[in-house]
């Protein structure tokens, strides 16, 4: 695939930075880069310490819940916590959930169905609430926009208390200006909210339930070294949610890191033994790619409160069972994934859809729960804001995935008519519509649509370029500052150009790993590797070169292969052997 690549070229004063922060100009202009430019930001980049984090006090309505939950956990008053089937929702409950009990709450939880419910709280759950019972309810990672169902609550007499993270609902008026609306709850937690004081609004849901907990625990005389063993949980909660990793939520998941890698609760324990990550240094990779996915297939395959109830065990053989569960769950959910996806790109190819600027795909028989996912991996192939569909109860639903030229949040309001329901953000969106409406859909989308043929190009974006000959170990133990990456806080990018390559092999039991020596201009040699596409990687020095230039290459005999490529330099340890090596994210 085509693309741009481009350096970063921020203009300011990196020695005086350096100097002021006791960091080298590399590490300065990397963290401009990412808009690390305030003081506090900066400060909490360097040293991610609990001290730093912010004075929960702040946030709109905190002392209101404080005071509720007081009095209901005084009088014995049943709570119900309402949580999210994704990650970042069971999250949020386990710790509403520990923490309340810790405390003495009389206190139980619920989350949706995905299928049977969707998402967030809704009247039946509140009605089963009032029926069991319960006097107040509890949000988490939702309820900011359930205005209906949380008058509906109000007027059965119930105590609402909502904690959220999502942005706020609005409607539209007549001169297209934005009315944001609150519901009835008699606290709202939420840093979005425009009359809140917090200071960094990007936590994740489990986030925000950690702060609510921050000053209950105060509150209650809980001693701060229990509030900050929930850290670990808030850290896997704010990788999978995908929020920006600086200020706050690098805080978070820099020490939950720490003590995940020597965690105590059994559910982990069992789950990192189930995944075959044990031993290993538990990295956000890890959370955000094995146990993350595993939490979430529950609640995508089954009842999310299975991965919750593997967090809340305290019996090791019933924490082995739960996660070898969540592994199958997963790995079923891997292989409909796959199948998902190799239809939708089947129906891309073999139709008149590779000309239109937003995909918009139905493929009836895929499992709804997977319709983001497939997206995701659509967009990521084409580089085209995807949106997939699928056969639901009630006609067709889907999810959306876009590309940073697309807001498809805004892009969905313009066909706001042909939709039944829909919500979402510029990057992913969710919506159902009548399945006699599709055809329609793509049609106005694309019609709609500002993108141009040069927005769908794939952007590469560069921090800096770095001369093979000036890598070394010192630079390298440097970066290490900057961990761990993540959304906002990517790991650094370098542009090297016109690299000789001398020698190839291809590696991996499916074949699927490129390893290429290097020769630099000062005649240093230097290994680098590639995890993508090595098919596409031989096609395309062929196409370039010839076929026997690419066999001089694996031969490792004189050759014309000169390279451009854009890497991240770390240390190979390989049968007791350091060395420096280049892991390529790009080549041309």
């Amino acid at each position: 695939m085509k693309e741009r690549w481009f350096i970063k070229n921020i203009k300011a004063d990196y020695k005086n930075i350096a100097k002021k922060y006791g960091i080298s100009e590399l590490i300065s202009k990397l963290m401009i880069n990412r808009n690390i430019i305030n003081d506090d930001i900066i400060r909490n980049y360097i040293n991610p310490n609990y001290e730093n984090l912010y004075d929960p006090y702040e946030m709109k309505d905190m002392k209101k819940a404080i005071n509720i939950l007081k009095e209901k956990i005084e009088y014995k008053k049943r709570i119900r916590i309402i949580g999210d089937y994704d990650v970042d929702g069971v999250i949020s409950v386990y710790i509403l959930y520990i923490a309340l009990k810790r405390c003495g709450a009389n206190v139980d939880y619920e989350i949706p169905d995905r299928i049977k419910d969707g998402y967030g709280i809704n009247e039946k759950i509140i009605l089963e609430a009032k029926n069991d019972g319960i006097d107040t309810l509890l949000t988490c990672d939702n309820g900011i926009s359930a205005i209906e169902q949380i008058k509906y609550a109000k007027e059965l007499g119930m105590t609402v208390i909502v904690t959220d993270h999502h942005d706020i609902p609005f409607v539209e008026e007549e001169n297209q200006t934005r009315k944001f609306i609150s519901s009835e709850a008699d606290a709202i937690i939420n840093p979005k909210q425009i009359e809140c004081e917090y200071k960094f609004d990007k936590i994740c849901g489990a986030g925000v339930a950690f702060k609510l907990i921050e000053v209950l625990y105060e509150e209650m005389a809980v001693s701060k070294e229990s509030l900050y063993k929930l850290i670990e949980f808030v850290a896997i909660a704010t990788v999978c949610d995908v929020v920006d990793l600086i200020d706050e939520n690098r805080i978070f998941v820099k020490n939950g890191l720490k003590m995940i890698n020597s965690t105590k609760n059994l559910g982990l324990q069992a789950l990192i033994k189930e995944t075959k990550i044990d031993g290993k240094e538990i990295s956000t990779y890890h959370l955000g790619f094995v146990i993350g996915p595993c939490i979430n297939a529950s609640g995508r395959l089954d009842s999310a409160k299975k991965g919750l109830r593997l967090l809340l065990s305290e019996d090791e053989d019933e924490a082995l069972t739960l996660a070898k569960e969540l592994v199958e769950l997963n790995d079923e959910r891997k292989s409909m994934t796959n199948e998902g996806v190799e239809k939708a790109i089947e129906i891309i190819e073999n139709s008149n859809m590779t000309n239109d600027k937003v995909f918009v795909i139905y493929i009836p028989e895929i499992h709804e729960s997977l319709a983001g996912i497939i997206a995701g991996r659509v967009r990521e192939k084409y580089n085209v804001p995807t949106i997939i569909l699928t056969r639901a109860e009630n006609g067709v639903k889907g999810s959306g995935r876009s590309i940073e030229e697309y807001n498809m949040f805004e892009e969905l309001l313009k066909c706001k008519e042909l939709l039944n329901k829909f919500g979402g953000h510029p990057m992913a969106a969710g919506l159902s519509l009548d399945e006699k409406n599709i055809d329609l859909f793509r049609e106005q989308l694309n019609k709609n649509t500002t993108l141009t043929i040069e927005d769908l190009i794939p952007k590469i974006t560069i921090d800096s370029a770095l001369s093979l000959e000036n890598i070394n170990y010192d630079i390298i133990n440097d970066l290490e500052i900057l961990e761990p990456f993540g959304k906002g806080n990517s790991k650094p990018l370098f542009g090297a150009k016109n690299i000789n390559a001398i020698k190839a092999m291809i590696l991996g039991q499916n074949r699927n790993v490129l390893k290429i020596k290097l020769k630099t201009s000062n005649g240093r040699f230097m290994d680098a590797i590639y995890f993508g596409d090595a098919q596409e990687f031989e096609q395309y020095m062929i196409k370039k070169y010839s076929y026997g230039e690419l066999q001089k290459l694996y031969n490792g005999e004189f050759n014309c292969i000169n390279l451009d490529l854009i890497f991240y330099p770390n240390i190979n340890e390989y049968n007791g052997n350091i060395s420096i090596q280049l892991v390529i994210q790009n080549y041309r």
